[in-house]
């Protein structure tokens, strides 16, 4: 039985980590497998294109270049580890995934979205999430929580109208597959956070005993 692919998404300060580790706990608990990962990220040569991404640096990134730096990464990621843990009934539960594309790429910088469907389309084939939490929260909040952490990276730098931006993408990535996501309030305070999630993950559970 081929297992299910949940991944979280979410602007800067929403809580993804933590969020991430109570769901993987929570199906450990269930006596399901599950694989942890991360984009860009999840193999050896993703994360060495991680660190190429999320370095700052005084040059400037060209969109193209990043955006095929992501993709790329996506490639290896779902050959060398998506793939053959859903073949084998693992479930993999990701930070993030190519709707942080769309958000971050195409809301935040302003690429083409076509572009990244065709690059989605390349890359992915057939293969999409199962479930999507979006732990949704004002940007302004986000970013007072994100302040508050380590060094910020290349993209923590930008502005707060570029992660506006990259959260109205992703409400409108809700609006055009609402079955797919499941948008959780993350403004509010971590327990109550967490009470939004089980519900759906029983959805998920019952939907591979079903």
């Amino acid at each position: 039985m081929r297992g299910r692919f949940i991944t979280v998404e979410g602007t800067e300060g929403a809580g993804k980590s933590s969020n991430i580790e109570f769901i993987r706990s929570e199906l450990d608990a269930r006596g399901i497998d599950v694989v942890l990962s991360r984009e860009p990220g999840g193999t050896p040569l993703a994360e060495e294109i991680r660190t190429l991404l999320l370095s700052p640096r005084d040059e400037r990134v060209c969109e193209d270049a990043e955006l095929l730096l992501m993709f790329a990464a996506r490639a290896q990621h779902i050959a060398a580890l998506i793939k053959p843990a859903l073949a084998r009934g693992s479930w993999v539960l990701c930070d993030r995934f190519t709707d942080a594309t769309f958000a971050y790429q195409g809301g935040g910088r302003g690429v083409d979205v076509q572009r990244i469907r065709t690059l989605e389309s390349l890359v992915q084939g057939a293969l999409r999430p199962d479930c999507t939490f979006l732990l949704d929260l004002p940007v302004e909040l986000g970013l007072e929580r994100a302040r508050k952490r380590s060094m910020p990276d290349r993209f923590e730098q930008e502005k707060q109208a570029f992660f506006e931006r990259v959260r109205a993408s992703y409400l409108q990535r809700v609006e055009a597959e609402p079955e797919r996501f499941a948008v959780i309030n993350a403004a509010l305070e971590m327990e109550q956070v967490r009470q939004q999630l089980l519900p759906h993950l029983d959805r998920l559970q019952a939907l591979r005993h079903g």
